[in-house]
């Protein structure tokens, strides 16, 4: 047994007994339209923040599917809260494939909360030791609660006015200034303000170039450093995001079972829905869904983990796959709970039964561009057709 391995099962153990409080504390990230402090302080209590910073610097080091579980189990208590961790740790472990100095800067508490915008909606202009940042990045999900923040930039080189150079700089969350402007039907408790910066000095260890990045090219040879935890930039975003959706579905499942027993039918003569067959069929249904997004989520882990662990590249149709599968498993997990809402009746809507922001902060997360089933299929099936993805976004 590996010592991550033990690791990652204690903290997943650590969140899953913190589901309660999350979603206690639901309404209120609502309602603030920010997380709960308590939340934040309950999961680095338990090593959330811990869970993709490299082992030398005291943290954790987890392989992709723990750090996919603890996401997941997040997301049983809070979307959003949940929504947030999928950030904060992926940034996090994006940061791994930094040069060493920026690495030693950003983990130096070997536990840390990153947050990104991945928007190239700011220039960088070169000047001596780094570059000169301006800009702002808006759904910044985190942003309030981050250490380190990740953004995207064009730099301008030689008073040129537009570039295709795009890069990704690290900047301590402290330098940006964070609007006021997160007023939103989904994923409300996110936070996810717009930041921004002006003229901010960003020394030149804490840029890299975005397709370096996204292909793994970024260290002296194939991300060799990063020792099996070399997942690709794309696919290493996307599927702590599909562990969002997942708990999402498993939040509103049990949510609907513990609510059922006593609970009729409304203008019939059934008096325990749970006895109608139509509910049955239909939340056997979504439990199915939730299981096959499950087994998508794991095809993918496992592709990752393995061509990590061998240092092996993974391939442009696999890429594509992945996209595919990521996307599908958000749909399969939409769709169970669009179902458990629907049985939910119309007692649903109020804001004290939270089925319906479970179902708020899903269909309105699946509208995310990167997100989105219909893109990520529409990838997969051009590919699986002998044609180009058509994206870089791989």
């Amino acid at each position: 047994m590996r010592e991550t391995e033990k690791d990652g099962r204690a903290v997943v153990d650590a969140v899953r007994d913190l589901v309660p409080r999350l979603r206690a504390n639901g309404q209120e990230a609502e309602d603030r339209r920010w997380l709960p402090d308590e939340n934040i302080k309950l999961l680095e209590e338990a090593g959330v923040f811990q869970a993709a910073v490299p082992r030398k610097f005291g943290g954790l080091d987890l392989p992709v599917a723990d750090q996919v579980a603890i996401v997941e189990e997040v997301a049983r208590g809070c979307g959003s809260t949940a929504w947030a961790v999928n950030a904060w740790i992926s940034s996090a472990g994006v940061v791994a494939a930094y040069p060493d100095q920026a690495q030693e800067e950003v983990f130096a508490g070997g536990s840390v909360r990153v947050s990104g915008g991945f928007t190239p909606t700011a220039t960088l202009v070169p000047t001596e030791g780094g570059y000169v940042l301006d800009g702002a990045w808006r759904f910044n999900t985190g942003i309030r609660g981050a250490d380190w923040n990740i953004v995207a930039a064009m730099v301008l080189r030689d008073g040129a006015t537009e570039s295709h150079e795009e890069v990704y700089a690290v900047v301590p969350q402290s330098k940006f200034t964070i609007a006021d402007d997160w007023h939103v039907s989904s994923a409300a408790g996110t936070g996810s303000s717009t930041s921004s910066v002006k003229g901010l000095f960003v020394p030149a260890h804490r840029v890299v170039d975005a397709a370096a990045l996204t292909e793994g090219t970024t260290g002296d040879r194939w991300n060799a450093g990063l020792h099996g935890r070399d997942y690709g930039l794309i696919p290493y975003v996307m599927v702590p995001s599909l562990a969002v959706y997942i708990g999402l579905a498993k939040q509103a499942l049990e949510l609907f079972v513990a609510r059922a027993p006593g609970r009729g039918i409304a203008y019939t003569n059934w008096t325990e829905q749970s006895e109608h067959p139509h509910v049955q069929i239909q939340l056997a249904t979504a439990a199915n869904k939730i299981t096959a997004a499950e087994g998508l989520r794991d095809r993918v882990t496992d592709l990752m983990q393995d061509r990590a662990d061998r240092a092996v590249e993974v391939t442009t149709g696999e890429k594509a796959a992945i996209r595919g599968r990521i996307g599908y498993g958000i749909q399969l997990a939409k769709e169970a709970v669009e179902i458990v809402y629907t049985l939910s009746g119309a007692s649903v809507i109020q804001k004290a039964v939270p089925i319906q922001r479970v179902y708020r902060d899903t269909v309105g997360l699946a509208l995310h561009g990167l997100m989105a089933p219909v893109t990520n299929l529409e990838v997969h099936g051009r590919v699986l057709l002998g044609l180009e993805p058509d994206t870089y976004f791989l």
